[in-house]
């Protein structure tokens, strides 16, 4: 037990360390995380690999929500909402510079 408290522990601080390290990475909500050990650090579908990424160019290339639940069947409706809502708060809060011709 004494082993898993200090796992626990140990990623809790690897948590802490890396939003520190990336505040923009801070999670928007309970359904996708950021973990710099899964997937390269990319968004994800909390407790999956499936990129948020993987999602959303399925969905602009057509699929289906159902289509998606299906092929994902650790999926939830909800899961795709949060990835949807995910890109929306990421095109929100993206800040742009124009920069004069050299």
């Amino acid at each position: 037990m004494g082993a898993s408290i200090r796992k626990a522990d140990r990623l809790k601080a690897d948590r802490l360390a890396f939003a520190r390290r990336f505040p923009y990475c801070q999670p928007m909500n309970e359904r996708i995380e950021i973990n710099p050990r899964v997937c390269g650090g990319q968004p994800v579908v909390k407790g999956t690999r499936i990129p948020v990424v993987a999602l959303l160019e399925q969905l602009t290339a057509g699929e289906s929500w159902d289509s998606l639940l299906h092929a994902y069947p650790e999926l939830a409706r909800a899961d795709i909402q949060a990835a949807l809502d995910y890109a929306r708060q990421a095109v929100l809060h993206t800040e742009f510079t124009v920069l004069e011709p050299a």
